[in-house]
């Protein structure tokens, strides 16, 4: 894919993980338990079902991200790389990630109201991979799901299918919908301290959100796909990584408030790590 003109990939997130410093750890992070369940690792293919209408620009940005996880040629530091790497100080070493198929389903193939039942079936509407694959669907901003904004801006599961399981992910575009839930903080927090929004580092709100999110779900992927790997809490509702620390960013971060992170000084625009085409 063609380098986007003018557009950086900057991304916001955070990870916890068990037993080692991060330098995008700020305070020290919760233990995270292993419940002796098998972890995603090695070689991973994300494939993603495009649910509603997405540019070439926004679909650019997301796969810059995943193109960058594992791509040991970004100089900039922090980079994104260096980030994900911290995934393979979980049990089973390292998982390198990436992009497999891509299919648009931008005829909202199943309208635009969606159950979680039906994110399932979308994500394995064009196959199932061989248990090395995550299916990722990504919806776009006119698209409703149940306890989008309300409770989750994207999770991740897995199905069963004779004797193998088969892991997914969703992440849905809330700029339409809860950006100050699922965009925050490149949208005004819904509660909380009113602190003015960080510019969003690929000028899109709602896509520079989905990458925060796809960050934590695809993390917990790696270290919980079957619900029974690192988390902590309840199975029903567990905090893995990421999660367990959601919200720190940078230095200082504390609720409703994201911490000191990097400001690029032509565009404004905030950021704690550098992924591909810069």
């Amino acid at each position: 894919m063609a380098p986007i003109p003018f557009l950086s990939l900057f991304l916001l997130f955070s990870l916890t993980f068990p037993s080692s410093s991060s330098a995008f750890e700020q305070q020290q992070s919760p233990l995270l338990k292993y419940h002796h369940g098998p972890l995603l690792k090695g070689n991973i293919t994300v494939n993603l079902v495009w649910y509603g209408k997405f540019s070439s620009t926004q679909r650019s940005i997301i796969v810059d991200f995943l193109n960058s996880l594992s791509n040991p040629k970004t100089t900039s530091s922090p980079s994104v790389s260096s980030w994900w790497r911290t995934t393979a100080k979980y049990r089973g070493g390292s998982s390198s990630v990436v992009v497999g198929k891509q299919t648009l389903d931008d005829n909202y193939s199943l309208g635009k109201a969606l159950k979680t039942s039906q994110l399932k079936v979308l994500a394995f509407k064009y196959g199932y991979g061989d248990g090395k694959a995550v299916n990722v669907v990504l919806t776009s901003a006119d698209v409703a799901v149940d306890g989008f904004c309300m409770s989750r801006c994207g999770t991740h599961g897995s199905v069963q299918v004779k004797k193998s399981r088969f892991p997914y992910a969703w992440v849905g575009n809330s700029v339409s919908q809860c950006p100050g839930y699922c965009a925050w903080p490149f949208h005004q927090p819904v509660y909380g301290p009113q602190t003015p929004p960080l510019v969003a580092p690929n000028g899109d709100v709602g896509v520079d959100g989905m990458v925060i999110n796809l960050a934590t779900v695809l993390a917990g992927t790696v270290v919980n796909p079957y619900n029974n790997g690192y988390f902590q809490g309840p199975a029903e509702a567990p905090l893995e990584a990421v999660s367990a620390c959601t919200g720190i960013f940078g230095k200082g971060a504390f609720p409703g408030y994201p911490g000191k992170v990097l400001v690029g000084e032509t565009t404004g625009a905030s950021y704690n790590a550098v992924g591909v085409n810069g």
